[in-house]
């Protein structure tokens, strides 16, 4: 899980909660009203539905848990690895690795090294390394602007509810007393949707474009790594050659066990 998304959105949600009860007091129920929950949601969801086919709606969990269950691996345990199966293509030959595959959990680290064991042509293993990339890379970025969307959609429908409930409103002038709640009310789902594009889609728009950068960055170190080992680089090459991605803050401790 990742505390730094579930912190972020408890903190936010928390602030505007403490500074609803706080200033309204008895009278913080005020805030609540279904109808706009309603159409900020429902309307804003609506809109996702017209602008993306519906294979993009139906793996909206999975892009959820991306923003908050993802914990991206450690660059370093993963040039570990990378430098682990270099000494072991040197010392034994490259088909040795071919047993190691059973023990690997990353299907991207499996296909290079298969290439590699198969004697695929160089370039063509990176072509095809360097396509899943792109590939994931596209797969998140349309994740994002889902995401992106609803927080363009949300403060607009917002506005909407607004106008609808002036017109309400204005409709019941006849009665003063009506004025300041229907006003209130009216007010509500500008509110709503300003907090559900500030509050979420935003902010989980923002993690996942972070974790996209994370993920190409590893498979990046995947790509390096095995092109290494299959033109018959020293490990300690191949490690030097994959220590150059990490901050220098990290490179320090590079060969000391991940925390």
């Amino acid at each position: 899980m990742d505390i730094a998304t579930i912190l972020g959105m408890l903190t936010a949600v928390g602030l505007v909660a403490w500074a609803i009860v706080s200033g309204a007091g008895d009278s913080a129920g005020a805030f609540v009203n279904w109808p706009s929950v309603a159409m900020v949601i429902g309307g804003s969801i609506g809109a996702a539905c017209m602008s993306f086919p519906l294979k993009n709606l139906t793996n909206l969990a999975g892009v959820l848990k991306n923003a908050f269950f993802t914990k991206p691996r450690d660059p370093r345990d993963l040039i570990a690895d990378m430098v682990r199966f270099a000494e072991i293509a040197r010392r034994d030959g490259i088909l040795a690795l071919e047993g190691m595959t059973n023990e690997i959990d990353d299907p991207f680290i499996i296909t290079g090294i298969q290439m590699a064991v198969d004697g695929t042509d160089p370039e063509l293993i990176e072509q095809i390394l360097t396509d899943e990339l792109q590939s994931v890379a596209d797969r998140h970025s349309r994740g994002k602007a889902l995401f992106d969307t609803i927080a363009m959609f949300g403060p607009a429908f917002g506005m909407i509810g607004t106008l609808i409930g002036l017109v309400i409103m204005l409709q019941n002038m006849d009665d003063p007393s009506k004025i300041g709640p229907g006003m209130a009310v009216a007010l509500l789902t500008t509110l709503y949707g300003s907090m559900m594009a500030n509050m979420f889609a935003l902010p989980i728009a923002g993690k996942l474009s972070v974790r996209s950068e994370e993920e190409i960055f590893l498979k990046t170190i995947v790509v390096k790594g095995v092109m290494s080992i299959q033109s018959g680089d020293n490990p300690r090459t191949v490690e030097q050659k994959l220590k150059t991605f990490l901050r220098p803050s990290l490179r320090a401790s590079a060969e000391e066990p991940a925390k």
